[in-house]
Parts: structure tokens; sequence; C-alpha cells
């Protein structure tokens, strides 16, 4: 069976965009007018003022809100318009040959996406000019001549001079070329070199091919994805190479055209392989990523195909989506994506079984062992290692059956037949109310969720199917609802599906050494139900209105019983999701050396049990935020706040005397310093303030003894030590320094200079008058700061800053300017100061949220310092483009802030640091903040 030619479809006004025919008169009067050797310029001209005029037409009607097929069709047609002009003069005036030879042929052949007729805007023009045995002079001249003249018109062209032996030659060992050339679609000049083509290309390259070819297909497609981060539900996804982009409706076609012969997607009904609504399915999809393609390369002005932040609002707002309550514009844009791209993976397992079937394609899927012996298991049928039905009516017999596959689908390890699937899906609406009440049914769904060797595949293929969603149902509204930020990479479904497979490696030891903590705690937890769920929903109400874990915990609430949870579960259940934030929030933003941080937070957790799910429930959460959220410094925050608050809970006493911890603290150092004399240790001791002693444990407090000891035998006034922690991937910084106002401010000018960034701080101060400055700091990516020529260039800027020879404020300033992207600029954070004298017995807490921005903290301290205040420690924690930093600060004589007209000043000084405003008291006229106390 020869393969039809691929054929362009008519464009509807196909005139306004270009008129070939009026094109073609012009060129002839030009003829008329000039020479060959003359008519170059006039002809550009023309040419140019052709296709642009065409451009811009097919443009208006992208903004006017033309569907994406046609607008790639439009592209096609004006670009086949110009080129055969262009051919045309070359061949018959320029270089006319009045009797050529049989060597003396060309043929223009469109290829790859140009050959399929779907090009985007500013896509490359993919151009194969077939020659017959040998090129000749003559076809060189014309080749050159066709590609300067495009070239000179602005004209991206990926073109190939090949004979039809070189084609297939080349297509033999050479998989792109061979799927570029499967396109191929006649365009202008000898048809007789491309019916020479298509027959030995169908001949030598498909015959008896199509296994090997869909294998490699289908490969690349793998490799393509896992560069592409191997999901669909990233929130700057690829709509071209991305997971359920335009790439895998491609691979479809091409495998499609390799076996079948079609020449389109509706083709694949009358094969069997889709049926009427999932061609449906394919063309919605398709309308849609081109759309936003046409869209995205109008926008930029050049190809590209990344859906990154600072494209999302526009996208969304030239495609029509609007705001509403609980969800912007952009994101029900995404969400909208993530829904096609979705499809497009239902489309591809339907394809990629129907080729197995059929074709006796190799499954993808290791097949069990009991697979060669048994027909079926627990009731249905098993088809090619994959769990099929018995009938039409399984599932309208009996509507639980539509969970129980999934659960014994997990229970023997097999997947699902797409058969089964396509039954499933066209039966949706049957998971109704009756069913999701149905005992039966959830205790097959807990059982799911709860598979002790990973739930991740089957809560994936059960949300894929769309059965997720629809047995529960508060699920089904985050199913691709993303958060417009640059902290969350995943959408929320995806992100809860990852925190659950991250709860099953935890459980299964498979995280030992990155969480060892949760990796010994999760087996002492009493109720892995408790877990599974809280972690199912701790995220549920994202996307509504309100507090995501206010709303949680009564969605929770409703649920638990409905999954046969008891009261206690349930209210446990509905207090994790409520308080999931919690652990976080302390052990990143609040000082853990404080007794007060510790018995709040404790009292808040109220029992071990209580905390053990909230350490490991805080676990997952972050680490399924994304690849680089989670370090061990985190890490060890989590831990420390862990085991001191299941002390006090266990009946431990955090000491409420300053007076007992500094003596237990002065104890366990003197202890450690045994080779110093009594003398030695006594006058040491005497050097500091008790803050020295609560805020440090005893391994800083060794180090800085030892740094200070040979500082002082040197009479170096200024120490600088580095060193770096590999498990926690910190890095800690200790300076010694005499201690002058805006020390701290210069320090982290210096840190911020050098591309360090900080986590946290710790600022005291000796009674003869010298500083002992502690940071712990990390690279931009998450990393220890451990290079050591950067180590040694930070060194050497903070002596600088502190020499002044090195002014902060100036450099950052002029850096902040420069790393200023338009990718980051379309954030806005609401700035926040938030002042507490609850928090702490000794310091006022300033909370200070704001967009995040290089020399942030230098900004914020600087201003500090500027009000007079006493930094004793800073905590800063990012998320993604904003920034959270909490001081811990007092007055001039050590004591809290409490006079209103002074915490009114301080948040004003920091607004303004927020809002830009270089006059604090301009600022504050703008924006007439008031003082808030947290409670």
């Amino acid at each position: 069976m020869t393969r039809p030619y691929v054929r362009m479809r008519k464009v509807k006004n196909h005139l306004d965009i270009v008129d070939g025919k009026a094109l073609r008169a012009e060129i002839a009067a030009l003829k008329e007018e000039f020479s060959p050797a003359d008519v170059r310029e006039p002809l550009l001209k023309r040419l140019k003022v052709a296709y642009q005029a065409g451009f811009e037409e097919i443009k208006r009607r992208c903004e006017a809100g033309e569907g994406g097929i046609t607008l790639v069709r439009a592209q096609t047609y004006l670009t086949d318009e110009i080129i055969r002009a262009l051919y045309d003069v070359t061949s018959e005036y320029i270089y006319h040959q009045p009797n050529p030879t049989s060597a003396e042929k060309l043929c223009l052949v469109a290829v790859g996406g140009y050959g399929r007729g779907e090009m985007a805007p500013y896509s490359d023009i993919d151009l194969l000019f077939l020659l017959p045995y040998k090129q000749t002079p003559w076809g060189e001249q014309v080749v050159e001549y066709m590609l300067y003249m495009m070239w000179d018109m602005g004209l991206k062209v990926g073109h190939a001079t090949r004979t039809v032996g070189e084609c297939i030659r080349l297509a033999q060992g050479d998989l792109s070329i061979k799927t570029s050339l499967l396109e191929a679609r006649y365009l202008w000049g000898d048809k007789s070199l491309f019916d020479e083509f298509v027959a030995r290309y169908d001949k030598e390259i498909i015959e008896g091919q199509e296994p090997e070819f869909v294998e490699e297909k289908l490969a690349e497609r793998d490799t393509r994805h896992l560069k592409m981060g191997d999901s669909r539900y990233v929130v700057e996804p690829n709509l071209k190479d991305g997971k359920g982009g335009l790439r895998d409706l491609q691979t479809l076609y091409w495998i499609s055209k390799f076996i079948y012969k079609v020449q389109s997607a509706s083709e694949l009904v009358g094969k069997g392989v889709f049926s009427r609504e999932e061609y449906r399915q394919f063309r919605k999809a398709e309308k849609f990523l081109y759309t936003v393609r046409c869209h995205l390369h109008y926008i930029m002005g050049r190809p590209e195909e990344r859906i990154t932040f600072d494209v999302q609002k526009t996208l969304a707002r030239r495609l029509g989506y609007m705001d509403r309550p609980g969800s912007s514009g952009v994101e029900r844009f995404m969400k909208h994506y993530f829904l096609n791209a979705k499809n497009v993976g239902d489309l591809t397992r339907i394809f990629c079984s129907y080729l197995e079937a059929q074709h006796k394609r190799k499954t993808r899927l290791k097949i069990p062992s009991f697979g060669l012996r048994r027909k079926s298991v627990d009731g249905f049928p098993i088809d090619g290692s994959r769990l099929s039905v018995k009938g039409v009516r399984t599932f309208t017999e009996n509507s639980v059956e539509m969970i129980r596959i999934f659960y014994v689908a997990q229970k023997y390890h097999l997947d699902v037949h797409p058969r089964a699937l396509r039954l499933i899906r066209q039966n949706l609406k049957l998971i109704d109310r009756d069913v999701r009440n149905d005992p039966e049914a959830n205790e097959l769904f807990m059982e799911i969720l709860t598979f002790r060797e990973g739930p991740g595949f089957i809560l994936r293929l059960m949300n894929e199917a769309g059965v997720f969603g629809r047995f529960v149902p508060d699920f089904g509204r985050v199913v691709a609802q993303m958060q417009y930020d640059m902290y969350h990479v995943y959408t929320v479904d995806e992100h809860t599906i990852r925190a659950i497979e991250l709860l099953s490696e935890v459980e299964r030891g498979e995280l030992a050494e990155d969480h060892p903590l949760a990796n010994e705690i999760v087996h002492k937890v009493l109720s892995r139900r408790v877990l599974y769920v809280a972690v199912l929903l701790h995220d549920i109400a994202k996307g509504r209105k309100g507090d995501h874990s206010v709303l949680g915990a009564e969605v929770a609430k409703k649920l638990c019983p409905r999954f046969g949870m008891s009261p206690a579960e349930t209210e446990t259940v509905a207090w994790l999701v409520r308080w999931h934030l919690l652990m976080s929030g302390i052990a990143f933003k609040r000082d853990l050396n404080d007794p007060k941080t510790i018995i709040d937070f404790a009292n808040a957790v109220q029992s071990p049990e209580r905390l053990r799910l909230l350490l490991v429930l805080t676990v997952v959460d972050i680490r399924a935020v994304g690849p680089k959220i989670w370090n061990g410094w985190k890490g060890q925050l989590l831990r420390d706040l862990y085991y001191r608050a299941e002390e006090y809970l266990l009946g431990g006493q955090i000491e409420k005397s300053n007076l007992f911890r500094v003596e237990k603290r002065i104890n366990a150092l003197r202890q450690v310093l045994s080779d110093w004399s009594d003398e030695k240790f006594e006058a040491f001791k005497e050097r500091f303030y008790d803050s020295f002693w609560m805020a440090l444990d005893e391994t800083n407090h060794e180090r800085i003894a030892r740094i200070m000891e040979k500082a002082d035998a040197r009479d170096d006034r200024l120490t600088i030590d580095i060193r770096s922690d590999e498990f926690q991937e910190i890095t800690e910084l200790i300076i010694y320094a005499q201690d002058h106002p805006g020390l701290f401010a210069r320090i982290t000018g210096a840190i911020a200079l050098s591309g360090a960034t900080i986590q946290d701080a710790k600022i005291l101060t000796t009674k003869d008058g010298m500083a002992v400055d502690t940071f712990w700091i990390q690279e931009a990516d998450g990393s220890a700061f451990k290079d050591p020529h950067k180590q040694e260039k930070l060194k050497k800027t903070i002596k600088e800053t502190l020499m002044g020879k090195i002014l902060p404020r100036k450099v950052l300033q002029k850096r902040q300017e420069e790393k200023k992207s338009k990718r980051t600029a379309v954030f806005t954070v609401e700035p926040v100061v938030l002042i507490d004298n609850k928090a702490s017995n000794t310091y006022t807490v300033i909370e200070v949220n704001g967009l995040d921005r290089v020399g942030y903290l230098y900004d914020l301290s600087r201003t500090l310092v500027d009000l007079k205040l006493s930094i004793g420690s800073a905590h800063i924690a990012t998320y993604g483009e904003r920034a959270v930093t909490v001081f811990f600060v007092r007055d001039l004589f050590g004591h809290k802030v409490t006079h209103e007209q002074k915490l009114a000043q301080i948040e004003k000084a920091l607004m303004a640091v927020l809002t830009g405003q270089e006059d604090p008291d301009n600022a504050a006229k703008k924006q007439q903040p008031s003082v808030r106390e947290a409670s």
C-alpha cells in the first residue's frame, strides 16, 4: 500500500493572507522591468512586503480569537506561496534553462512540522531540496539563490540538499531524519522526484520496520520526558517537548502514519484505535496547545516553548481567562493546560496498548510470575499482563468494581488495561453519592492509600482515569490546580501524590540517610491510616477562598468518618491538616534556644503521638514541593525542634530560669575545655553576658572559645572562621571583631555581595566591646557554601567591607537593577510587617514578609540599626519569590520594645524598605500602616 501525498487543507479567506496569483503577476511585471542581474533587490522587497502583510494578517486573526490549528495552517499556506513564487522566478528567469537535462531537475519538499502543515509563527522552515542522482551547477545556483533570498527576508530555514538515495541512506541510520522525512510533503518543482522518493521510502524504510520504529519513538519520548522532569504537572511546562505536550501528540501521529499510512488522526477512528470521543479529545488538546503556542510566539517575538511565569498572566488574559473567587485567571488558564496535558497522557496510554494488542509490541511493564499461568485474578481477567474486565456491563452492574479493579491491580502489581480504563472513563458518572458512601468502596480505597509496597502508581493511575476525583470530589477540585508562585513546582494533586509516595518510601526505610528521625519514628506512629489520610488531605482545600488549613480541617471532619475512621482518628487528622504548617513555621522562623518557643509549640501539639505525626507530615510535605526545596539544614532544625518538644511533652523540664540554663551550659563547656586552667576559663566566662550561653549550644561555645583563644594570642581584632557541614548542607560562618553600630548590617551586605544566602544568624557581644556574630549560610541553590575559592573571596569581602573599602549599599543597588528579570518581575508579594511581643520573654519579634531580592536582608538590618535597635538573632526563609525574615530585637537598654510610637516607627521604616521607598516617611504616608500585634 502506497501512502497518499500529504496535502495542505484549504485555508479560510486565504486571499487575505496572500494572493498567489496577484503575487506572481507582480513578479512577472518585475521581470519585464529588470534584467536577471538587477531584479534581486525589487524582488526581495516585494516578497518581504507580501510575507509581512500575510504574517500580520495571521497575527490579527490570532488576537481576534482564531483557533491554533487554523493559525498554523495559515502560516504554512503563507510560507508555501512565498517559496513557490520564489522558486518559479529563480528557476524560470534568474537561472532559466531552455533545454534542461535529466540531471537539471529540482523538487522542493516540505518536511518536519512544515511538511505536516503545522507551522507556528516563528518556527523554522524545514525545507528539503530534492535532487536527481547528482548535483549540478544549475541546481547549486538555484538552491543558493533561494536560500540567500529567504535569509535576507528574515526567515529561518532549516534546509538540506540531497538526492533520493542520500535521503534513504541517512534515514536508515538516523531516527530524526527518518521521522522528518516521514512527514515529507510535495511543495513545488519536479514531482517525479518526489514520487520516486515516496516509493523508495515506503519500500526501504517502512516495510517490515514498523515494530522497531514504534520502540525507537517511544524510547525517544521517554528520554525526552526524563529530560523535562518526567511530569506533566510542572508549573512552568514546555508545551512542545514536555510530558503531555505537542510532541507527545505528534509521536502518536508519526507512529500512526508509519504503521497505518494515515494522513490525519481522524483516520485512527476507522482503524479502531480511538473512539470518536477519544478523537474529539485529541483534536481538543491539539487545538488548545497550538492556540497557546501561537500566542506564546507572538508575545515573545521569537520561537519559545516554555510557558514561564512572566508570560502566563499575559496568555491567560489573551485567551479570556478571568479571575474568580479563590482562583485567579492565570491559575484557571494553567489548570486548563494541565487538564489537556492529562488528556494527552490518556490518549498515549490507549494508543500504546492498542499497539501491544494488535502488533505484538513488547509491554513496558514487568509481567508477573503468575501471569503466564492464570487467566484471571479476583474476578478480573488478565489480558497481556494487564487487568481487564469481562464485559461492558462490569461497572454498570456493580459500580464499586470501579474502585476494586485498582485495588486488585495494586495487590498483584498489575497495570490496568486501557480497554478497562476506557470503560471506566465512559462510566465515571456511576461513581455517585451511593458509591462514595459505600463501606466496601471506602475500605478498598483505604487499602489502596495505605498499601505498604507503595501506593503512588495506582493513585496516579486512578487520578488520570478520573476515578480519584470522582470518589473524593474535594480532591477532584485540586486536580491540575497550580499555585502561581516560584516555590511550588507541581500542581496540588501531583504534589499530594508525591507526598504520599515519599511517606511510603520513609516507611520502607528508603530515605533513612536523608531523614534519620522520620525513618525512626514513623514506625512508632500508632495509626498508619491517620498519617496517610493526613498527607492526602493536607492541601485538599487549596484554591478556595480562605485559609486552606482551616478549610481543609473541615473537609477532613467530613471525609474521615466516610473512610471508616473513628472519632479519635478523625480529630487527629483534622488537627494535622489544620496545623500542618506549624512545625516548619516554628523551626524556620523562631529561635529554638528560647524556652518559650519550645513551650508554646509543645503546648500547641499537646501529645507525643501528634508530634511524631506532625514531624513526618512536615518532612514529606516540604520534600514534595520540588526537587531542590529540601536540604539538610531544614532537617536539622526540624530535628532540634522535635527533640526539645518531645522532652517537654514526656515530662522533662525546659528551664524556666535563665540562670539555671546559663550554669548548665557553662559547666558543659568547662568539661570540654579540660585543657584550660581555671583562671583562663573564668576569664573567658566573665567576658560574656547570659545571652551568649542561652543563644548557642555547646558545640558552638567550644568553637568560639578556640577562635577567641587564637585571635587574642595574636592580638587579632578581626577573625573570620568558616566551616561546612555536608550532612546539614550548611556552612557556619563565625566573625570575631571589634563591635560597633552597623556591624551586623555590613556583614550581611558582604555576604550578599559574595552570592551566599543567610539562613540563620546570632549576634552576640562581649563585655569588653567585641562582637561574636554567627551566620549559617548556603549557596543560592540550597547547598553548603563550601567552595574554597568562594570562601576566601567571602573573607576578603567581609574585611574590605568592614574597612570601608566596599560600600555594600551602592554595589547591591546596582546588582538589584541588573538581576531584575521579566520572569520574577511578574510576581508581587504583599508587604507585611508583624510585631510580636508575646513570642519571646526577652525579645520583641519582628516578622517581615516581602519580595525576595539581592541584598534584601542587608536593607532590612541596616534599617533596624538606623532605628537604634539591637538584633539578637535573625532567621530567614524563602518560598520562591517570597522572603520571610524574623528578627529578635531589643532597644539600646536591652529591653523589649513596647512603646506604641516606637513600634509604629519600626513598622513604617520596614514597610518603606519593602515598598522600595527611599524616604521612609513618604512611604509611611502612602501605606498608613498600623502596628499589628500577633496573638
